[in-house]
Formats: structure tokens, sequence, C-alpha cells
């Protein structure tokens, strides 16, 4: 009877550790847990802001038309302008510089290859720069305005990476990812709300509907 009595008081005792540390373990999880923070979407926000929209068009000095590449991403700017830009496309004509004759022969497909991309002759603006410092390479340069989703510079590393004893993500961790979505938003505007709905299209419903019923 006095050795059951032990036995008892032993498993007793074993039970309460294991009870104990059932206890322990759990509370070490949730503190764990509940030490993960900075939001990395609230560290490294998208924003809108206007930027500068940037072409350069590189021209030898002895060019006399623009290559099928060339006249191609004019193309494709000016059709960007189209959905983002704002204002007028602004054409910078090199002024002093050792290709300026060729840059001004040129300039005439430069402006059809924009009116090919969507944009009316109203639409653009031609000017000049001082590029005699430029010797032969200066471009003739395409720009226009826009409104333009971005974050912040990423590579910021303010703090020891060692020092994690905090259990956080370190200062720069989701800036890449934030940038990279940044980039690939067609219209900055989606992020400040929904657009409008379209207009339903009452005989492709009845259509859908009856297609459905019919199964």
């Amino acid at each position: 009877m006095f050795a059951g009595k032990i036995l008892a008081s032993t498993a007793a005792v074993l039970c309460v550790s294991l009870l104990s540390g059932c206890a322990g373990m759990q509370q070490h999880d949730n503190m764990t847990v509940g030490s993960v923070g900075n939001d990395y979407t609230k560290r490294h926000p998208i924003i809108l802001s206007e930027q500068e929209q940037v072409l350069d068009i590189p021209i030898a000095s002895g060019a006399q038309r623009l290559n099928y590449a060339t006249i191609s991403n004019i193309q494709a700017f000016a059709q960007k302008f189209q959905t983002s830009g704002t204002g007028t496309i602004v054409v910078l004509m090199p002024s002093g510089s050792a290709n300026s004759s060729a840059a001004n022969y040129v300039q005439g497909q430069v402006v059809q290859a924009i009116e090919q991309g969507g944009q009316h002759r109203s639409n653009i603006a031609i000017q000049s720069y001082d590029a005699s410092q430029h010797g032969a390479s200066a471009p003739i340069r395409l720009s226009f305005r826009s409104v333009t989703a971005s974050t912040g510079q990423c590579g910021q590393w303010p703090e020891d990476l060692s020092m994690t004893s905090a259990n956080e993500n370190y200062y720069d961790f989701g800036c890449s990812t934030q940038n990279n979505l940044a980039a690939q938003i067609a219209n900055p505007g989606d992020l400040l709300g929904p657009r409008k709905e379209s207009p339903i299209d009452a005989e492709n419903r009845g259509k859908v509907i009856a297609d459905y019923q019919g199964k």
C-alpha cells in the first residue's frame, strides 16, 4: 500500500510537470508570434506622384534615317503618353553638338513616329537644348509628365541585421516587392479606388442565363 501511494504521488508530480511545460511552451509561442511586427506595406508604402517620363534617342553624327527598333520605341512611348501622360510630349533637339545636323535631319521622322503612336501634332512641342558638352553623342530626348506609382529607395540598412533579439523584420524587408508591384500597375489611379462599373449588357446577360438554365 505504501508503494502504491509513492507511485501515485510520483505520477501526480509528473503530470503537473508536463502540464507546466505545455503551458510554458504555449506562452513562448504566443510571445514569438506576437513580436513579429513592422508591416512592410506601411514601412514601404506605394505612393502616387507626378514624375517625368523620358526616352533618349541616340543619333549618330552621320545618321540620315531612324532604324525600325528606334521607331518602335518612339511609338510605344507615344502610346504610353496616351494612357498616362499629361500636357504635351516635348521633343528636345540637341544644339551645338557634332551630331546636331543629323538630329535636325531626322526630326521629321521622330514626329511622324509619335503621330503613328496615336498622338496629334498639336500634342507635340519641339524645343532645343545646349548639347555642346555632349560631343557627338547628344540624344534627342522625348519627355512628358505623368502620375506614377512608386516607393522609396530600396537598399537602406539603418540597423545591424545581427540585432534580432526582438524577432522583427529587417528594415528593407518587402521593399523590392513593393517596388515591383508599383512598376506593374498600368493605371496608378486604381490605387485610389475602384473604377466605375460599365453598363450591363442585357442581351449578353440573357444569353448567359439561358445557357445556364439549359444545362
